[in-house]
């Protein structure tokens, strides 16, 4: 079986303003996007979020450029990945990656299919009593029918916005790193990553070594420049859901 790339996660929290400029972040072009989740509006109600429990997540990104819509699978197993889902792909608008998520000690398989939107073409899509799911494409659904078959995409309500401010390909000594700043309720992160991907010669044991190297040299490239690492193993994307399915709850 194919090497997968990897990417790599690094969380701060806290002064996310001071992290970004610790970090070279601060006087480089910046991407700013609102981002919402869709989730089950019935588990919602109860402080509960079962399709992220079920390792599904359906992001929405709007503003900054074309707008997207994600439908990814967070974890799964590269067996449940079937047909035409087996192996990565690109054919406009879609985009469709397999890789390894790394954050701290954390290593789980994702597969992630992006359908492109123009601009603001999303945005009806999370407004108050809208349904999320109709702006899911059908490659997607057949996505999630596929690998998926037990997710049910009826009855969503969309959580957020989430504000996200990007910046891209940061040096940080000899790493390119992409900047992503989260902003939601009372919670502010900030995510550092990298992408390392196998060469042609690599066996699994080269290839892991080396991005665990990468790895801990992001880390203290991080830590070098005076900025704390978050102790919190969870993802963003389920700490902020969480939250914002709370709130609703409220």
């Amino acid at each position: 079986m194919d090497l997968l790339p990897v990417e790599i996660k690094a969380n701060v929290e806290g002064d996310v303003a001071a992290a970004l400029s610790a970090l070279g972040g601060s006087d480089r072009p910046m991407t700013r996007r609102r981002i919402w989740f869709a989730e089950d509006r019935d588990g919602v109600a109860g402080g509960e979020v079962p399709l992220l429990d079920g390792g599904v997540i359906v992001r929405f990104r709007i503003g900054g450029g074309p707008d997207d819509l994600t439908v990814k699978l967070r974890p799964c197993t590269r067996e449940q990945l079937v047909g035409r889902f087996s192996a990565p792909f690109e054919t406009e608008p879609f985009t469709y990656r397999i890789e390894e998520d790394w954050s701290g000690d954390r290593r789980v398989t994702a597969a992630s299919l992006v359908r492109g939107h123009p601009a603001e073409a999303l945005s009806d899509a999370v407004k108050p009593g809208a349904d999320p799911a109709a702006s899911i494409d059908a490659v997607q659904d057949q996505f999630l029918h596929a690998c998926a078959p037990a997710v049910r995409l009826d009855g969503l309500v969309a959580l957020g916005p989430i504000l996200s401010t990007k910046v891209d390909d940061v040096p940080l000594d000899d790493l390119k790193a992409d900047l992503e700043a989260w902003s939601v309720a009372d919670l502010d992160f900030l995510e550092v990553s990298i992408r390392v991907k196998p060469k042609d010669e690599d066996d699994a044991g080269e290839f892991t070594a080396r991005a665990e190297r990468r790895q801990r040299k992001l880390q203290d490239a991080v830590r070098e420049r005076g900025v704390v690492l978050s102790e919190h193993s969870e993802s963003k994307t389920r700490r902020v859901l969480t939250a914002l399915a709370g709130a609703g709850r409220g």
